[in-house]
């Protein structure tokens, strides 16, 4: 069988199945288990093997998500609209053209929340898309049936993917085409796993890169015609003065992807060649139970979060470290405990934690933050990024004091994380019971209970 995305109408309804009494908590949990060694989804194991029968579990989704229920086996498609996808594609991500009416094509979907594939489709076919949903089976099965083999082996190219730069055709630019080209580029970060993405400025544009832990792509250059238009877009969403150039600014603004919100954090930064901007892409937190992660290693951050001391972060550059502390926070008991944030920019709004964030402007910094914190009585602390030094100082005080702290360091290892600090701060963190954790990439967590474990 070949690799399916993965389902994200599951992943947004799979504890709903388990409040509806459909599926129990422990058949969700082995089924995820038996997902992840097959390379399955979630959607194709609770039906394949018996969880839920394929009709209620449907039914389910139609009644939750209002979108039709199609059985593809008592259904005549029209044909002629199987020439809007390549059977490449239609296999690829599991969808089938049913039928048009005017301007609206009718779309069987295993997964209807899939939404880059429906904005892709949209550019594709140049008409509206009417998902409706589908059991996956029977789509590959009319795939097979619709479409002959020979059509597939012989497709080239990359097929449904996004290229920000088909949105420079344009003679005349104005701000409906710099929103286009601004949400093709940020939909193609997000398609390509990209965690930032970097505006520079050059004789040609303004240079479009894409950053992932230890590697930059260039993807193109936004002509000087309309570069100016795009950094006044980009610093208009997320509440930048426009008319700034010379002193660094931070915003922030939202993009719906999937089913989710992803925040984006821009920065601007002024060069000689001219301002540099940053956008910063932050998935949602999870939950430590949605996380893969060795269970003596579970068991131990489990039994750090339960009491004083300090739990270290470390990863290079753009590898989730914050991420990670967002998901730790989001498992913690808020309604018990008095769980606060020390942040220069708060990334989601997590409920029931105090997030703080930090203004220079008004000489409220990191500094200051954490001599003032102790007065409200946290239990458990989070502090944006720590550094050697009087910052280091103050987060072993608020250790020692009975706290918490979470924290992160730019890291890549452990020999790098103890080369961080002093031998007398090693000294004092061996004091305090902590647990260190190390984001080696995004994909790999390991957890270790000493500074130099």
């Amino acid at each position: 069988m070949t690799n399916q995305v993965s389902n994200k109408t599951i992943e947004k309804l799979k504890y709903d199945l388990v409040r509806d009494k459909l599926v129990s908590f422990d058949d969700l949990t082995c089924a995820e288990e038996i997902a992840d060694k097959k390379g399955k989804n979630l959607a194709q194991v609770l039906t394949e093997e018996g969880f839920i029968r394929e009709e209620v579990f449907l039914k389910f989704i139609q009644d939750n998500l209002h979108i039709p229920y199609v059985n593809l086996r008592d259904y005549s498609l029209d044909e002629k609209c199987l020439g809007f996808i390549s059977a490449k594609d239609a296999k690829k991500y599991c969808i089938l053209p049913l039928f048009r009416i005017e301007n609206v094509l009718t779309i069987a979907m295993a997964d209807p929340l899939n939404l880059f594939v429906i904005n892709n489709l949209v550019k594709c076919v140049q008409c509206n898309i009417e998902p409706v949903i589908c059991a996956e089976r029977q789509i590959l099965e009319a795939i097979k049936k619709y479409y002959p083999e020979k059509q597939e082996s012989s497709e080239s190219g990359q097929g449904l993917i996004i290229d920000w730069r088909e949105e420079l055709d344009e003679e005349t630019p104005d701000i409906q085409q710099v929103e286009r080209i601004m949400d093709s580029i940020t939909s193609q970060a997000l398609l390509e796993k990209v965690f930032e993405v970097v505006f520079e400025n050059t004789e040609q544009g303004l240079a479009v890169k894409f950053r992932k832990p230890g590697l930059t792509e260039n993807k193109g250059v936004i002509p000087l015609l309309i570069s100016p238009l795009c950094v006044s877009h980009i610093k208009n969403v997320c509440g930048l003065d426009s008319e700034v150039f010379d002193v660094p600014q931070v915003g922030k603004f939202t993009i719906k992807a999937d089913i989710d919100y992803i925040t984006c954090i821009v920065s601007t930064f002024p060069a000689t060649n001219g301002e540099r901007l940053s956008i910063k892409l932050y998935n949602p937190p999870k939950t430590l139970k949605e996380l893969t992660l060795k269970p003596q290693e579970a068991r131990l951050l489990k039994e750090s979060l339960d009491k004083p001391g300090v739990i270290l972060i470390a990863g290079p550059q753009l590898s989730g470290k914050s991420y990670f502390a967002y998901t730790i926070l989001n498992s913690l008991d808020s309604a018990n405990k008095n769980i606060m944030t020390v942040e220069s920019l708060v990334k989601y709004d997590l409920p029931g934690v105090n997030q703080c964030e930090l203004n220079e402007k008004i000489g409220f910094s990191i500094e200051k933050a954490l001599e003032m914190i102790d007065f409200q009585s946290p239990d458990i602390v989070y502090v944006e990024e720590v550094l050697s030094g009087k910052l280091c100082e103050n987060i072993l005080a608020l250790a020692k004091s009975g706290k918490l702290v979470i924290t992160e360091i730019n890291a890549a290892g452990s020999s790098e994380l103890t080369e961080s600090f002093s031998e007398d701060e090693i000294k004092e963190f061996g004091r305090i019971p902590g647990c260190i954790i190390i984001v080696r990439d995004s994909d790999n967590i390991s957890v270790t209970g000493t500074l130099t474990g």
